[in-house]
């Protein structure tokens, strides 16, 4: 982050070519941290190719003509998983009968699956082979608990790994996770068959299975990615959500819509947009239709030494469809009011949605070392925040409170500007059909790209041939009195 932002003092070590040197920490200390912190896989340069661009953009019933006809769901067209897929799930139905309770799926072909339980909350975990879903997602969202099934969901979770959660109205043991063709040539069915259990036996049987969970992901993690040497400064664009987890759900017109596709086409449209100047190098942290926990994002920003990282969301109020624009959020320790509270809240849940058992960091070590950088990084953050509502209010409508900070997990990087744009409430319909407006996404997106132009102004020249600065307005000087944080509500 310093070499892009120079003015920062140096309490820990310096920057020199390569990038920051913490100097002065003892040895023991750097060593912790380097064990506190497991390296995954960073995303890599977002300038895709034109078969990559192929129907990304596509949303909400609009498909390039080259995509997949078996990647379409209801209710996320326009989105691709990140390989394709034979096998086809069809139907899903929970029943209960016998003191049993069934969640049956209608396949195009038998394959295996795994299931385990795991607590607070209470869910059973179904692993099987990347499989796309031709599924409602609103078959899922039950009007009342069927025997001990409260509600599934389902979706891609990882590369080549789909997976259904199933959430429990009661402590269950599962007594068959099995699929099997009906008949010869007839499609097949999956059956998971639950039973009641102890809550003891629950308890210490998703004690066990969180243990091996948490083994499996540490393996399955990718080996880290060398990180990006470049003299630009390298941008993430997160888009939330993704995979089994769709994100806030709402209507734009007739058509139903998801968090999770509206914020991918933002994302991917922004993503061009930078990469199209030559001025940074940028990064997705998913380019597909996947889930990527909360650490994981925050890794892809912190391995690959982001400059600035933007986390892109929309919301949804069911008690309210008033409440319109977008609004931007930078972290805190405490919420500035409590709506911010709230959404902080669901979105740090996104973990819990896919059935990751979410993890606090909590060494020592790196309380140290955020606290060494946190106070100049989040006065970046607030500097970049402000720029951004200014250039939005440009190009669309804003939140009556358009700036304000909560304890978001995925802004939790010490040393890395971050913010989270929350483009605007599903529940609204004005925002709604803004959201999948392409006129609207490219307007927005251009606002976007200029904030981050006026951002690193003071830093960068730009790469065309006259050598001119690029929106030379200056970021300003970083003090107590610039960010104007947002102040957390009193008690």
């Amino acid at each position: 982050m310093r070499r892009f932002f120079p003015t920062l003092p140096g309490r820990a070590g310096r920057w020199n070519a390569v990038g920051y040197a913490p100097l002065r920490l003892p040895r023991l200390i750097l060593l912790a941290a380097c064990l506190a912190q497991p390296a995954l896989a960073g995303g890599k340069p977002a300038q895709p190719t034109a078969a990559e661009a192929i129907g990304r953009d596509a949303i909400n019933g609009v498909l390039a003509a080259e995509a997949a006809p078996a990647q379409k769901r209801p209710r996320d067209i326009g989105l691709r998983s990140s390989a394709g897929s034979e096998i086809l799930a069809l139907a899903a139905h929970a029943s209960a009968s016998d003191g049993l309770t069934y969640l049956t799926v209608d396949l195009s072909a038998a394959l295996n699956v795994s299931a385990f339980v795991l607590a607070s909350p209470d869910r059973i975990i179904v692993e099987m082979p990347e499989t796309s879903f031709h599924i409602a997602d609103e078959a899922g969202r039950l009007a009342r608990p069927v025997g001990l099934i409260k509600a599934f969901r389902f979706g891609q979770f990882a590369q080549g790994k789909s997976r259904m959660v199933i959430d429990l109205a009661g402590p269950a043991k599962i007594v068959k996770a099995a699929s099997a063709r009906l008949a010869a040539g007839d499609p097949a069915r999956l059956v998971i068959a639950l039973a009641p259990e102890a809550p003891g036996e629950f308890t210490a049987a998703a004690a066990r299975s969180a243990v091996v969970e948490a083994e499996a992901l540490r393996r399955a993690r990718p080996p880290a990615a060398k990180a990006v040497s470049s003299a630009k400064p390298v941008i993430v664009i997160d888009a939330g959500h993704g995979g089994i987890d769709t994100g806030a759900t709402g209507q734009a017109g007739s058509a139903s819509i998801s968090e999770k596709a509206i914020v991918y086409a933002f994302a991917r449209a922004l993503t061009q947009k930078l990469a199209a100047t030559r001025r940074y190098i940028v990064i997705e942290t998913r380019e597909s239709d996947v889930f990527v926990s909360l650490d994981e994002r925050v890794r892809i920003a912190r391995d690959n030494h982001a400059a600035l990282f933007i986390s892109v969301h929309a919301d949804t109020l069911s008690e309210s469809a008033d409440v319109s624009g977008a609004t931007v959020y930078t972290g805190a320790e405490r919420a500035s009011d409590t709506e911010s509270a709230r959404i902080a809240e669901k979105e740090n849940a996104a973990d819990q949605v896919a059935g990751v058992t979410a993890t606090e960091e909590t060494s020592e070590v790196s309380d140290i070392l955020f606290d060494l950088t946190r106070r100049e990084t989040r006065a970046y953050s607030h500097v970049f925040a402000r720029q951004l509502t200014g250039a939005w209010a440009n190009a669309a409508r804003l939140n009556k409170n358009p700036e304000r900070a909560a304890g978001f997990r995925v802004l939790r990087a010490p040393d890395v500007p971050s913010v989270l744009l929350e483009l605007g409430y599903l529940s609204n319909d004005r925002d709604a059909r803004s959201l999948v407006s392409p006129e609207w996404r490219d307007k927005a997106t251009a606002s976007v790209a200029r904030a981050v132009d006026q951002f690193f102004a003071p830093r960068l020249v730009s790469d065309e041939p006259d050598g001119k600065e690029v929106d030379p307005v200056a970021t300003g000087s970083i003090n107590p009195s610039v960010p104007h944080a947002p102040q957390p509500a009193s008690e």
